[in-house]
């Protein structure tokens, strides 16, 4: 153990010496809380106070009613060019229509496979369906109709969600970027400590002492997860004061990072940092420069990423919920929602991420017995 914790400072050494090697690995945990939580600011203040739309109505005398209407709920008539390309066009008929009791016709006119517009489009239609339905509660009114009759089936939801769980979309993508963070923040120290070493000549050098290629394989996995953890934990903190800075009360839910969901945070991470750590570690050393170390990584990363964001969407099937990564974060969002840690489920995603770490540290520990991983032959 003295030996293993010798070690182990020596790469922490070597990579507090490399401050830009550090920075850059903790600019994600510092930044991307704040990210998040500007987006949502911004997101949330244009959902709840939308801008007015400002659209082309054609032939707005024809039916001053809708145009009073439309203008109330923040849908104006423009002449300017900021406004919409959409255009109402109220028929010619729209008033003779109306007094018989027959359906009056308008036209839409916009590009609907406008990624921009689909928002305007369904915000224009959902008005003009509400003024529809005002409109036949009238007609039915005038002829002595209960408008009711119409209606055959009243349909109440009893809302069971509470303020926490209505924010759950919020709380898996933050669990996502947390958990992600242990990937980023120790991706840096794991190319410089195997592949740059070899660039530097210091690999081989290390190996010619009286040491295990299990205990260095072992203290460069301690180094790369304790950095790891680390950038969890920053991005830990700055959540806590980062997402109570978002209205979140408007649209209805609270998000609260606890003290306590940070410490269960970083206890169930550790098994995501070693598995995280192993598997940087075993690529770089597969890789024969520096650079190629970073090309390949980029590439795998997309797996866990892959992973985690279809369990932040929700849309990722049942077994994932056993599985290495996505399994800690919706255990970590069932316990943030009120729900309770799902223990089993846990459990054994906990041991096929250790497993799988296990196997890593295996591989690299029998690799580093070549020649041609130590000289990068």
């Amino acid at each position: 153990m003295n030996m293993l914790n010798t070690l182990i400072k020596k790469e922490l050494i070597d990579a507090i010496r490399d401050k830009r090697s550090v920075m850059a690995g903790l600019y994600y945990a510092l930044g991307s809380p704040l990210l998040m939580a500007g987006l949502f600011i911004v997101i949330i203040g244009q959902m709840s106070s939308p801008e007015d739309l400002n659209i082309n109505i054609k032939n707005p005398e024809g039916a001053p009613d809708l145009v009073r209407f439309l203008d109330n709920a923040g849908i104006t008539h423009s002449e300017d060019e900021k406004r919409k390309d959409i255009t109402l066009v109220i028929s010619d008929e729209y008033a003779k229509s109306m007094s018989q009791g027959q359906p009056a016709e308008v036209i839409i006119i916009a590009d609907t496979s406008e990624q921009k517009l689909q928002s305007s489009i369904r915000r224009l239609k959902r008005n003009l369906q509400v003024y529809s339905g005002e409109m036949g509660s009238l007609r039915l009114i005038a002829r002595g109709i209960n408008p009711s009759i119409v209606q055959p089936l009243s349909v109440q939801v009893e809302d069971q969600s509470t303020s926490d769980s209505k924010g759950s979309f919020i709380l898996r993508m933050a669990i996502f970027m947390m958990l992600y963070a242990v990937f980023i923040s120790g991706m840096n120290l794991a190319i410089d400590t195997s592949a740059g070493e070899r660039e530097r000549n210091s690999l081989a050098l290390l190996l010619s002492h009286p040491l295990t290629t299990g205990q260095i394989v072992m203290s460069k996995i301690a180094a790369v997860s304790i950095f790891a953890l680390g950038g969890l934990l920053l991005t830990l903190i700055v959540s806590k004061f980062a997402y109570p800075l978002v209205p979140w009360e408007e649209m209805g839910f609270s998000i609260n990072f606890s003290f306590e969901f940070m410490a269960l945070m970083l206890i169930v991470s550790i098994p995501v940092a070693l598995m995280a750590a192993t598997l940087q570690l075993f690529v770089s050393f597969l890789s024969k420069t520096f650079k190629e170390a970073q090309s390949y990584l980029s590439l795998v990363l997309i797996a866990p990423a892959m992973v985690s964001m279809a369990a932040a969407y929700n849309i990722a099937p049942e077994v994932f919920q056993w599985l290495p990564l996505s399994g800690q974060q919706q255990a970590m969002t069932s316990f943030i929602r009120g729900n309770g840690l799902p223990i089993q489920k846990l459990l054994a995603s906990t041991g096929a991420t250790l497993a799988i770490a296990a196997a890593l540290w295996f591989g690299m520990k029998q690799s580093l017995k070549s020649e041609k991983i130590v000289f990068g032959l």
